[in-house]
């Protein structure tokens, strides 16, 4: 009487289950591929776009901090940009990675010509 336990010992159960390893792999490219399209890709456009943002500043800009100071840019140097805010028309100089949003209606259009280009480019 042949038991089942006995197929696997002897290497027949490879007739039985012999696809499980090929549905592992399957399964590990499926979700590498997730994680690459719902995780990693969408962060290296963020992060493209918040480097053609703080590469395009130019004085008159009015931005926001990430610490949520609003301003308009008097001067943009190699990796610092120095705003005016508030009433008083108090001075700061911010490290450019600081630098979260560009308002205005400016930054509008800046932001879709920038759209328009990317797709154009695809």
């Amino acid at each position: 009487m042949t038991n089942i336990f006995n197929l696997y010992a002897t290497g027949a159960g490879d007739a039985i289950g012999g696809g499980s390893g090929t549905f592992t792999i399957v399964w590990l490219i499926i979700m590498v591929a997730l994680f690459y399209f719902m995780l990693i890709r969408p962060q290296k456009k963020k992060e493209k776009a918040d480097r053609q943002l703080r590469a395009s500043l130019q004085a008159g800009d009015k931005i926001v901090t990430i610490g949520g100071f609003t301003g308009r840019i008097l001067s943009v140097k190699d990796d610092e940009v120095t705003f005016e805010t508030g009433a008083a028309k108090t001075r700061l100089t911010v490290k450019k990675w600081a630098i979260q949003t560009r308002e205005g209606p400016e930054a509008v259009e800046a932001a879709e010509a920038e759209a328009q280009e990317t797709e154009e480019s695809k």
